[in-house]
């Protein structure tokens, strides 16, 4: 997995297991930290972004790849940390590592690619120099699209 260049980069939520997040084998259900992941995705767009660009543009996922490590229980408190990785005008490389926050055990690591679209008209836009300097660590095109979490 990627790391970012600096802690500067990196969004963090701290979220509690709710009894909702349990499935039949008493842990954490799988889609669950996909959704914890996307939640810190949007909230991290949400607290960073320019405010033209959060008028403007829209993100939806074309690819997760996600590898679950660890289980989260009932109870955990969980903190998920993302930043982006790679950027290009058409798709951003974004990376979630959630951690349980007792042990600082790693749970799950996700690779998600984002896509972004114009909110008035549902198509696929480009994302300006400078929203990708705010959040990318680097051109997208440099990165081998199918590498490995």
């Amino acid at each position: 997995m990627n790391r970012p260049e600096s802690e500067l980069e990196v969004f963090e939520l701290l979220v509690q297991v709710q009894p909702a997040d349990i499935d039949a084998l008493g842990h954490v259900n799988n889609v669950v930290y996909l959704r914890w992941a996307q939640e810190a995705a949007v909230a991290h767009w949400q607290a960073a972004a320019p405010a033209e660009a959060l008028q403007r543009l829209v993100w939806v996922v074309v690819r997760h790849e996600i590898d679950y490590l660890r289980p989260a229980r009932l109870g955990d408190r969980v903190r998920v940390r993302t930043w982006v990785g790679g950027a290009s005008r058409f798709r951003f490389e974004r990376y979630t590592e959630i951690v349980r926050a007792d042990d600082q055990a790693v749970l799950a690591r996700v690779r998600t690619l984002w896509c972004p679209l114009d909110r008035q008209t549902g198509r696929v836009t480009e994302v300006g120099a400078e929203v990708r300097a705010r959040f990318s660590t680097g051109s997208l095109l440099n990165r081998a699209a199918k590498a490995p979490i």
